[in-house]
């Protein structure tokens, strides 16, 4: 009898302790309890280099939160998109797919419903996921933006929102402030009961196309980088722009054009690449607001946090402005996932790895347990089927617009090579990445790079095959 008695009160004790620690923990995170998926926040910058980050190693620039993002969760070192503007990247980074496979090759074309329906938001949303979209959509003709596929939804019917607004006191307000408002609106609106995947998409740090003064930051940050003078790249230089062909080294290229707006003098290369800067600086307070505010909530360690930007960005490099050709400036972007839940190994052993836009969405999938559709071409970076060593090399494209305004360009990246090929032109060339980074020599004739070029080639022809499969 003793030992049955002393049995039925340590398990009254346990069960007393135990209720006790569930409601405790209830009460210190209710959502905890209520949602065991996680939330998921995908923060989407436009117009982002790679190295505009003081963790990629950025003197200047100065951006503390997503520092700590980073240093907290992976930083991919060698992220790129696979087409380097961004109403296509936009689509890529939705659908997870290859341009030649999504479609959506101009600023016009829209997601069909059928092909809607199958981009990360949605597939969510069908397994239980609250949605909200913020900020700039990008994709297709504004009228047809999703608006109704989404349970939360503040993007204007444009293709590119103005930095300056007014509040409904027609006070100033900045995009970027604008989209940190909407960020409280829809948190304030989640109670718990669901799970929610929230695109954040900032307009910030794009240039403000039509406005002489290109890129304009919140006023609150005129004063930074003030009295810094900002180095010229090396490949700024008037040679490396004669260095193109003919048909490139026009007036009518948009990219030249661009270049003598921002940094055709001293003056405005100083002006606009502090401007840009600022914008991302900008972004930067946000999301240092955003993961206080999911602190308060109590919320925070059930929210993943993935950064990234749509697309590079020249800023004088080889005489250019904007992005579209196949140059890292160009081509790679910021990407940090950061998951408060785990210790994130599997995702650091490819934080070396070459990752592509069109893995964040199968990315996103992945960790909300959802299956990666096999329309998805990217790869779940979380998944064990990950391999990296089969995508030692990635296909290129960007055929928006034509000769002359931006010739077609297609090609192959890898840790080693660039090579592409402007199709209009039958022009090729091709870069040793390891000992040429800044892509200042073209090797296409180099006798001693023929096997290579050979071997680009027909990694060209074979991944542009693959790319371009309608069905998977």
């Amino acid at each position: 009898m003793p030992v049955k008695s002393n049995l039925k009160k340590h398990c009254y004790t346990a069960i007393v302790l135990f209720t006790f620690l569930l409601s405790f923990s209830c009460k210190t995170n209710p959502n905890r309890t209520k949602n065991p998926k996680p939330n998921i926040i995908f923060l989407l910058t436009d117009d982002q280099r790679w190295d505009a980050l003081g963790v990629s190693g950025n003197p200047i620039i100065q951006t503390p939160n997503i520092d700590a993002l980073a240093r907290g969760g992976v930083q991919f070192e060698n992220a790129y998109v696979t087409t380097s503007i961004c109403a296509v990247s936009r689509a890529s980074i939705l659908s997870g797919q290859y341009s030649l496979r999504h479609g959506i090759g101009d600023f016009n074309t829209s997601f069909s419903q059928e092909a809607l329906n199958q981009t990360y938001p949605l597939l969510l949303k069908e397994n239980g996921y609250k949605i909200g979209f913020i900020g700039k959509y990008g994709v297709g003709n504004p009228k047809d933006q999703p608006k109704e596929s989404f349970d939360f939804w503040a993007v204007e019917e444009k293709h590119q929102p103005n930095y300056e607004n007014k509040d409904e006191n027609g006070n100033y307000l900045h995009h970027t402030q604008m989209v940190a408002n909407h960020i409280d609106r829809f948190l304030n609106s989640t109670k718990g009961e669901e799970p929610f995947c929230l695109s954040v998409s900032f307009k910030a740090p794009h240039a403000e196309d039509g406005d002489p003064r290109q890129f304009i930051p919140d006023p609150t940050f005129d004063s930074l980088y003030k009295n810094i003078t900002i180095k010229k790249p090396e490949t700024a230089q008037s040679q490396y722009w004669e260095s193109f062909p003919d048909f490139f080294r026009t007036e009518e290229n948009i990219a030249r054009i661009r270049w003598k707006l921002r940094f055709e003098t001293e003056e405005k290369f100083q002006e606009s690449v502090k401007n840009y800067y600022r914008l991302i600086s900008g972004v930067d307070q946000v999301i240092g607001d955003l993961r206080a505010k999911l602190e308060q909530m109590g919320i925070a360690d059930n929210t993943i946090l993935i950064f990234a930007s749509d697309n590079g960005m020249y800023l004088g490099e080889h005489g250019l402005a904007g992005k579209w050709y196949g140059h890292q400036e160009s081509i790679r972007v910021p990407m940090i996932f950061y998951d408060p839940r785990n210790d994130m190994e599997n995702l650091r052993k490819h934080s070396k790895d070459i990752v592509l836009n069109i893995d964040i969405a199968p990315s996103i999938l992945g960790f909300a347990g959802v299956q990666v559709p096999k329309q998805m071409q990217g790869v779940d970076l979380n998944s064990d089927n990950f391999n990296s060593s089969e995508r030692s090399t990635f296909f290129y494209e960007h055929s928006v617009f034509q000769s002359p305004e931006l010739p077609n360009v297609e090609g192959v990246v890898s840790k080693d090579f660039s090579y592409m090929n402007f199709t209009e032109h039958n022009y090729e060339t091709l870069y040793d990445l390891k000992l040429d980074p800044f892509e200042t020599k073209n090797l296409i004739e180099d006798s001693n790079y023929k096997t290579i070029l050979t071997e680009q080639r027909k990694i060209y022809n074979r991944l542009k095959n693959e790319a371009k499969q309608t069905t998977p």
